[in-house]
């Protein structure tokens, strides 16, 4: 007894067999973005089709599970984040069965499918919509409507609120005579969680898809979700002025304290995660779940979890790195951002990582071509669940797009001189398949965004055959992440200098692995006995990069290590 109440002690100060975690909890996440991932039908945007072609690159960059931005039937005003029909694939990607034989072989190839969930809005031709706005019994109040206020004899808008996509939140129907609330773009009127039905409704979307074959869902922008309530005469207060920005046609121009992250958009979660939980005992099966995108406080964030009572999602996106982190951070900068999340996290949950998506400058743009290999590292060998955003693990960087080829709403709706500040495109361009004509990505004769002109050097059929290139890196670090240690280990995470970053990986009877990465231009030396307690007087490199003058078996002195300038090692206990 004495034997096992010991190493049950042990379990808990070096971490957990990878036997004891559920599938989602180490795995590694690939966002792909449809439209630009694989073409297969030569009109220049990717398809189901495209992506059911690729599934085995995924098997091969060691991807456990993708998800897909929205794939559903759509008017294409948000490139499909404004859904017109929840549960019906839009023809520009294919149809349902187009999807089943995606999942079929996602199955096939133990690679799972997650779904874009998008629940603050639809289309304005949804079907819900077009009878919400014609008063239809049913629907009348499936969305946010007010008549207006009267100033002068004029009516305006009842608040000063103003869209993420610039101007009011605010659009007048002629049909119904009454404005409409839309926090994104016009075309995205915003449904009413106040109304119980609308969240029955979204829950049968869930149950839809589940019954399909998905694992899960990625549930987008959540904190829009709701507003606050009105009063008693059905009015909302306007927000107040953010002094810091001048532009009144601006999303910042105010702050917006009743129009996200009220606390109604936790118990939504909550229920969501409900339903998966009946599916589970419906369906059977490993686990599905919910990853959530809320750009929101730190402590807000941390109840996406759960409360003690409540279940809440698995994957509370972890945007500390991509939100701030910049080219000039210090490695004490990545440590408190890094140790700020696993301080904070409820006990027993699972950490996540997130470094690049679909909305945000690509990470090699925003911290340095130069650094591609350094992130790739720290994304992968954190504790917890690692997100990919496609393109990102052979370096691909963000491209310019001029004013005249934009085509993002939220830079649309700008101005030729403001619109780069504002796009979205350059981190959406055609995926890099090979040197050949439009990158591989499709046989047609035109993309739907420009192809970023350096695919000849940055594509995956070139990466393959150069040994140290970011995708052979990037798959190296994948397969030591099936190691016991980076399944199940502990973690401690420590700048060791204003330019060096070092992450132990620890399990008891097992290799301990140790993390070096230079983020900055200077020779760094370092004795690691003096950071680290318990480690061997020699270690063995086991993943080197090409900024490396060391390669992969050599021994090095804990003691006295040098990394060069820009340089990413893993090495491990002798």
């Amino acid at each position: 007894m004495r034997v096992l109440h010991l190493f049950c002690l042990l379990a808990i100060v070096f971490g957990c067999q990878a036997a004891d975690l559920k599938w989602w909890q180490t795995a590694s996440f690939y966002q792909i973005y449809p439209r630009s991932f694989k073409d297969s039908d030569g009109d220049g945007v990717g398809d189901l089709k495209g992506i059911t072609e690729q599934l085995p690159y995924l098997k091969e960059i060691g991807i456990t599970a993708t998800w897909l931005s929205p794939i559903f039937t759509s008017p294409m005003a948000d490139f499909g984040y404004d859904v017109a029909n929840l549960t019906e694939i839009d023809p520009i990607f294919g149809t349902m069965e187009d999807f089943e034989a995606l999942i079929e072989k996602a199955k096939a190839l133990g690679v799972k499918i997650i779904l874009d969930f998008v629940p603050n809005h639809t289309s304005d031709e949804c079907e819900w919509f077009i009878k919400s706005a014609a008063r239809d019994p049913e629907y009348k109040d499936f969305y946010v409507w007010h008549p207006g206020k009267i100033v002068n004899g004029v009516r305006q808008p009842p608040t000063n609120w103003i869209s993420v996509f610039r101007g009011s939140m605010w659009t007048w129907n002629e049909q119904r005579q009454e404005y409409y609330l839309h926090q994104f773009h016009a075309k995205q009127p915003d449904l009413n969680y106040r109304n119980p039905k609308v969240m029955e409704m979204m829950k049968d979307v869930f149950r839809f898809w589940l019954r399909r074959g998905v694992s899960g869902f990625r549930v987008d922008a959540v904190p829009h979700t709701f507003e606050i309530s009105p009063d008693a005469d059905g009015n909302y207060p306007d927000e107040p002025r953010n002094p810091n920005v001048n532009d009144p046609e601006d999303y910042e121009y105010f702050q917006h304290i009743y129009t996200t992250n009220q606390p109604e958009t936790i118990d939504m979660v909550y229920q969501l995660r409900q339903v998966l939980e009946e599916m589970d005992q419906e369906l059977g099966g490993d686990d599905r779940i919910i990853m959530t995108e809320a750009y929101a406080p730190l402590d807000v964030i941390m109840q996406y979890y759960g409360n003690g009572t409540h279940n809440g999602a698995q994957i509370p996106f972890n945007f500390q790195l991509i939100s701030n982190l910049n080219k000039n951070s210090n490695a004490y900068h990545y440590d408190e951002l890094i140790n700020i999340w696993l301080k904070a996290m409820p006990e027993g949950k699972t950490a996540n990582w997130v470094l690049g998506n679909h909305d945000q400058s690509r990470f090699g743009s925003r911290l340095g071509e130069d650094r591609i290999d350094i992130i790739n590292t720290l994304l992968l060998t954190l504790p917890g669940c690692s997100i990919t955003y496609n393109g990102e693990e052979i370096g691909m960087t963000d491209v310019w797009i001029s004013w005249e080829e934009t085509v993002d709403p939220q830079a649309c709706q700008s101005n030729p001189e403001n619109y780069e500040r504002l796009t979205r495109d350059p981190v959406r361009t055609p995926f890099h398949w090979s040197d050949n004509n439009f990158a591989g990505f499709t046989d047609g004769n035109s993309t739907w965004l420009p192809v970023a002109d350096n695919y000849k050097s940055v594509n995956v059929k070139r990466e393959r055959g150069i040994t140290y290139s970011h995708l052979n890196v990037y798959k190296q670090l994948q397969n030591l992440r099936r190691e016991p240690t980076f399944q199940g280990g502990a973690s401690e995470v420590k700048a060791l200098s204003e330019n060096t970053l070092a992450i132990k990986r620890s399990l008891a009877g097992y290799p301990t692995y140790v993390v070096l990465l230079n983020i900055n231009d200077s020779v760094e030396s370092l004795n690691l006995n003096s950071a680290f307690f318990g480690l061997s007087s020699s270690l063995e490199y086991v993943v080197v990069t090409d900024r490396s003058p060391r390669r992969k078996g050599d021994l090095a002195h804990t003691d006295s290590i040098t990394l060069m300038p820009k340089e990413a090692v893993v090495l491990k206990t002798v």
